[in-house]
């Protein structure tokens, strides 16, 4: 293989891809790039196993082939590079040659025959959605993270569904840790072709690294074939393999009843829980809220650190509620929400808190008490 490339054209995919090459597997080949030569270029493909990736830029080559090599090295190498042009080439034994006129390095690689093969899925039924739409979503469902040793579906996974209603379509994404649940929705008008499909648990781990490849404007693909998720955006395909399992029943927990809405200043109401979680410890994760009428008070305390207290001025007419929450939960939603103001529901001390926009009625978290 013999090639010249463009220094602009591989180090924005390099970076992006080292979280995906960086994770550990049994086998040491995941931890590199396979990159072949095409009828117009280039493809690079990395995979942790559950989640592969190609993609497809341009380079002028000379000689055809394929190499394996070190995804960090190489990432190194080229961000670092005095030039736009770099030369690859394979030399023998797997060894590579990359550089230009003054600068040059030589690589061990390993065999391209070993990388993992990455699923050729064909025939598959896309559907269209905005790319930063689909990044806001996955950001505000991977936030809700579980344990990290826990292994079931419903908490490392991300639930997606596809809703046909009478006058709208619907695409949403769920997530749980037990503790908090998180649903953001994207609509179509009832016109749409949305195709229908049982709901599937994708790996939230698969998600974060589907959001680098979304962050420039324009339309993604997002189909679900044989267990695997598929996710296109212009030259690029990610595939997540699914989870398997059963995603709890969430419909009644989503539903509003009764209680009392509160509207608050988002930014105002962040800042205050970020004062109060300053003294939250593992030990210590819960701060007390006090409703009463027409005022909040929050006091946050933790006997091997101290005491905190702060109030706010609200609009609350009912019964005195006095209810233990971890701040972080309302932290990690408001830090994600983008309306200046939010309806925050409170029935009682056992039941749960909703928080949403006061104008975007896509995006709902609904946080548990804790026990006092």
């Amino acid at each position: 293989m013999k090639l010249t490339t463009k220094k602009s054209d591989l180090l924005p995919v390099l970076a992006k891809i080292q979280g995906l090459t960086g994770r550990k597997t049994n086998l040491v080949i995941t931890t590199n790039l396979l990159i072949k030569t095409t009828d117009s270029g280039i493809s690079i493909s990395g995979t942790d196993l559950e989640t592969g990736f190609e993609g497809l830029y341009p380079a002028n080559v000379e000689a055809q082939g394929s190499i394996a090599i070190n995804a960090r090295k190489f990432y190194e190498i080229v961000r670092d590079f005095p030039s736009e042009d770099i030369d690859l080439k394979e030399i023998e034994n797997h060894w590579i040659e990359i550089g230009n006129e003054h600068v040059e390095y030589h690589i061990v690689g390993m065999n391209p025959d070993d990388f993992p093969e990455i699923p050729k899925i064909e025939a598959v039924e896309f559907f269209e959605i905005d790319s930063i739409a689909l990044a806001k979503m996955i950001e505000k469902t991977v936030i809700v993270s579980g344990a990290s040793d826990d292994k079931r579906a419903h908490i490392i996974g991300v639930y997606a569904e596809r809703i046909i209603e009478e006058k709208r379509r619907i695409f949403r994404l769920v997530s749980t840790d037990g503790s908090r649940l998180s649903k953001v929705d994207y609509f179509y008008d009832k016109d749409y072709n949305l195709p229908s499909g049982t709901g599937v648990i994708i790996p939230k781990k698969g998600l974060v690294e589907v959001n680098k490849f979304l962050e420039s404007e324009g339309p993604a693909q997002v189909g679900f074939k044989e267990n695997n998720l598929i996710i296109k955006k212009n030259r690029e395909t990610l595939i997540i393999r699914l989870l398997e399992g059963a995603f709890p029943a969430y419909d009644d927990i989503i539903e509003k009843s009764g209680g009392n809405d509160i509207f608050l200043d988002r930014q105002l109401f962040l800042m205050m829980l970020k004062r109060m979680s300053i003294l939250s410890s593992e030990d210590y994760k819960g701060v007390i809220f006090n409703f009463s009428k027409d005022k909040l008070v929050i006091n946050s305390t933790n006997p091997d650190i101290g005491e905190s207290k702060e109030d706010m001025i609200i609009e609350f007419s009912g019964e005195p509620i006095t209810v233990m929450f971890n701040p972080k939960f309302f932290i990690d939603t408001l830090s994600v929400m983008s309306d200046d103001n939010v309806i925050i529901n409170i029935v009682n001390e056992e039941k749960p808190c909703l928080i949403a926009g006061e104008k975007d009625k896509t995006y709902l978290s609904v946080i548990m008490p804790m026990r006092i």
